[in-house]
């Protein structure tokens, strides 16, 4: 039995106590918050958790194993460190953390003192980017990914769109393409707060010639979660906002002819079946949750560890650069 705290339980941070509270194997012994609202509103749904708004009363809490951050970004540095030296293993969500050099610390800290640390980028856990990893191989070269993560929602003060969607997107694309890129580039527009970016468009460059594009926003009068692999022998898209075939594989491509007499010779298209992939769905949430539970129970590195956050914020901290400066590339050499 793995005993969890989850602090920040306003927003996501209630998906993911509900989540500890259910799961047979651990015990959610509290729940911590300084808003009193949510904290109630949680205790609510997990009513054999101790609501706390005390940090220090989780760390001091020798039952404890692991601790869950779900606050708000600029909070995650000073609540990982406290907890990775009280000796708990952590859980924090995206974005990781705000600065590289925090990033790196957190990561150091933790192999000093043995601890788990896991990043919270939910959709590596998603069975339908389990199943592109399995399928990747089968696109061939991956030539470009793009991605629209768009909503009209929630419009935060605290972060701007690049830092609250992209990391998703980012994340994913880390994953399946197993590098990071050399230089990214990002425009975007603050229409409703000064200083905070409501839109994004990212652009990510590999070594390889591979490129990425991320296209955020909460002001969009569509809600779409859709990713598009194009490979050399087939392409994919990931829409996680159907119901039912979120992912779909086109058997499609072109192909350059060295022995041609016309340039419809030159270029050959081919046209094939669309495959939807049989894929055991559950919630990746739930996945998540689990996947660190084991990682603390078999002291074992997680999937997105603290390496695979810092590469994530390496990215965000360069396309804040290149926002700044009107969408100039920054590299990450």
């Amino acid at each position: 039995m793995v005993n969890v705290a989850v602090v920040g339980v306003g927003g996501w941070g209630k998906n993911l106590a509900r989540n500890y509270a259910q799961i047979p194997d651990a015990r959610l012994k509290y729940i911590c918050d300084l808003n009193p609202r949510a904290l109630a509103a949680c205790a609510r749904l997990c009513p054999e958790s101790a609501p706390t708004e005390s940090f220090d009363r989780v760390l001091d809490d020798g039952e404890i194993d692991a601790v869950v951050v779900a606050t708000t970004g600029e909070t995650h540095y000073a609540l990982c460190k406290k907890a990775l030296e009280a000796g708990k293993d952590v859980f924090v969500e995206k974005p990781f953390v705000l600065d590289v050099a925090h990033a790196e610390e957190l990561i150091a800290l933790a192999e000093a003192r043995g601890r788990i640390l896991m990043v919270g980028h939910l959709l590596e856990y998603h069975p339908v980017v389990e199943k592109l990893r399995v399928l990747r191989e089968s696109l061939g070269r991956i030539y470009y990914i793009y991605s629209q993560r768009l909503n009209l929602g929630t419009v935060r003060e605290d972060e701007n769109a690049l830092w609250n969607f992209a990391p998703h997107d980012i994340s994913v694309i880390l994953y399946l393409l197993e590098r990071t890129p050399t230089r990214v580039a990002a425009t975007g527009q603050s229409y409703l707060q000064p200083g905070i970016e409501d839109v994004v468009f990212l652009t990510l460059y590999f070594g390889d010639e591979a490129m990425a594009h991320v296209h955020v926003s909460w002001l969009d009068p569509h809600k779409v979660r859709r990713m598009t692999i194009v490979g050399s022998e087939k392409m994919a898209v990931f829409d996680d906002l159907a119901p039912t075939e979120k992912l779909k594989v086109y058997d499609k491509g072109a192909r350059v002819n060295t022995d041609y007499n016309s340039f419809a010779e030159y270029v050959s298209l081919r046209f094939g079946d669309i495959t939807i992939p049989y894929l055991k769905m559950a919630e990746p949430l739930r996945l998540e949750c689990e996947h660190f539970l084991a990682c603390v129970r078999e002291r074992r590195r997680p999937l997105s560890d603290g390496l695979d956050g810092l590469n994530v914020v390496r990215v965000l901290t360069a396309a804040q650069r290149s926002l700044k400066d009107n969408g100039a590339p920054v590299s990450l050499s």
